[in-house]
């Protein structure tokens, strides 16, 4: 049996990188299904996604679909999480060293 601990550099580097593929593929398919015009991801979710730390993989899924680019609190707001994110991060990092 693999044992792998999460709570690593390496595996925190792997959450991010699945987070974020889940952020974009969550914008693209939720641009697939409006332009097919049925069900739909709700924007909580979408939010959800970026607080989770998808907010890269968010804002690179609106920009490269074309995706809630007109909706101003999705531009400002996916921007805003990232920030707030790096910084808590940037303070939990400085505290620990």
């Amino acid at each position: 049996m693999i044992e792998y601990e999460i709570f690593t550099p390496r595996g925190f580097i792997v959450y991010l990188l699945i987070i974020n593929g889940i952020g974009l593929t969550a914008m693209f398919v939720d641009k697939w299904k409006a332009e097919k015009g049925s069900w739909r991801i709700p924007e909580k979710s979408l939010f959800t996604i970026a607080f989770l730390g998808g907010s890269i993989g968010s804002i690179i899924g609106m920009y490269l679909f074309r995706h809630k680019t007109k909706k101003l609190y999705f531009t400002i707001g996916f921007p805003v999480i990232l920030f707030t994110e790096i910084f808590i991060g940037w303070y939990i990092w400085s505290l620990m060293h």
